[in-house]
């Protein structure tokens, strides 16, 4: 090799392969930014309840053990436990439920059991008689649940005698009315920061799935379109999961003394929450059909991506609004102007581009406008004004009325 000759340089790796690279890393950092969030999420939210259960747990054991002369207390805080744990909203229904199931399951037990003896076809035959019995009752998921866990421990732990039985009855009610005691009366939810909480994610999301509709129909991307709709689909166990915790706040303020004045707060948000969750499902039919006209290469106003794009930030500036206490002014302006750029769309002339331009509608955009009004009726609702100034503000600002608010 003549001495001023280099050695060839090595390849590196090709631009689309870095670039390939990059996307990747960032993806994933971006989703382990996402499971971080949610994890917080979820400790912020349940942080409460694993306390509750914690002093349930032991107060329970602590009764048992010096009141009742258990010696090895297992049912009592078992069932204080299941009663904070079980579900954030209906305690006292399901406390009941609880308690009745565990009646059912000794008194199928005892009846049984000095028939029976013990065995594994015994066994099976007493739960399926205590089942059948809560069935028959119409007793919900918690009757039949414990109904059969008794009845498996009666045949499978107890001699069949029926002294031996009552015992576990009374830990089971203690254990029970302790864990209603702390999680209604000791250690309370805050109606308020709770429902914020849960509303949280079912906001963020639905903001998030309708700004990207709004950016997929700009540029009619059909398999973005059908991606935001697929994540407004998978919001229902948020939004399941802000009904439970509405139905605990209720519980709460009406039977824990020291929420009692926030009953009226409360009324307020619960609702707020309920309209908010209608204009979601609005929200969510609006999508649906402007996914359809994407389909069906129907005309499609730019007014129409741009009153999206404002119906997502209405969520977010009245969540804002409410966790801070204020007037959601804003709210209702981005609300109000979205209705008016429907009302264009449907009118058939643009304002937002330079000189007039004539759209037509197909028959899945003229749907997604009605879709948008009932969302943005909702959502003034939730925002405080009155059902019937919410249907003149919509009227009037889309030019469907010369009603005035």
């Amino acid at each position: 090799m003549p001495a001023n000759q280099q050695p060839a340089a090595e390849p590196g790796p090709q631009p689309h392969v870095r670039d390939r690279a990059h996307r990747t890393l960032a993806d994933l950092r971006e989703r382990g930014q996402r499971t971080a969030r949610a994890r917080a999420w979820r400790l912020r939210l349940y942080g409460l309840l694993t306390v509750q259960a914690g002093i349930a747990a032991s107060i329970a054991w602590f009764v048992a053990y010096h009141f009742l002369d258990d010696p090895s207390p297992i049912v009592a805080p078992t069932t204080a436990v299941g009663i904070v744990a079980a579900s954030m909203g209906s305690r006292l229904r399901r406390t009941i439920e609880l308690l009745a199931g565990v009646t059912l399951g000794l008194a199928v037990g005892d009846l049984l059991m000095p028939f029976f003896g013990i065995g594994p076809w015994q066994t099976g035959v007493v739960v399926i008689l205590a089942i059948t019995v809560a069935v028959l009752l119409k007793g919900g998921g918690s009757l039949i649940t414990q109904a059969g866990g008794t009845a498996v421990l009666i045949a499978t732990l107890e001699p069949p005698v029926h002294e031996l039985s009552v015992p576990r009855f009374v830990d089971a009610a203690v254990g029970g009315l302790v864990g209603l005691a702390v999680g209604l009366l000791l250690v309370p939810i805050h109606p308020k920061r709770t429902l914020l909480r849960l509303a949280e994610p079912v906001v963020n999301s639905s903001a998030t799935a309708l700004h990207s509709l709004s950016a997929a129909v700009r540029i009619r991307n059909l398999d973005d379109a059908e991606r935001s709709l697929g994540m407004l689909r998978s919001l229902t166990p948020q939004i399941n999961a802000l009904n439970e915790g509405l139905s605990a706040a209720e519980e709460v303020v009406r039977l824990a003394p020291l929420r009692w004045r926030e009953r009226d707060s409360l009324a307020f948000h619960a609702d707020s929450i309920r309209h908010l969750e209608r204009s979601i499902h609005s929200a969510r039919s609006l999508t649906r059909r402007l996914t359809t006209a994407l389909k069906d290469d129907e005309p499609i106003p730019e007014e129409l991506p741009a009153a999206v794009d404002l119906l997502a930030a209405s969520l977010v500036t009245l969540r804002w609004a409410i966790q801070a206490g204020t007037e959601p002014r804003e709210t209702r302006e981005q609300i109000l102007k979205g209705v008016e750029l429907v009302g264009q769309a449907q009118g058939g002339v643009s304002r937002i581009t330079t000189g007039p331009h004539v759209h037509r509608l197909g028959y899945s955009g003229l749907i997604a406008v009605g879709e948008f009004r009932t969302a943005a009726h909702d959502l003034l609702i939730s925002s405080g004004v009155e059902t019937e100034r919410a249907a003149r503000m919509v009227r009037r600002a889309g030019g469907w009325g010369e009603e005035h608010a």
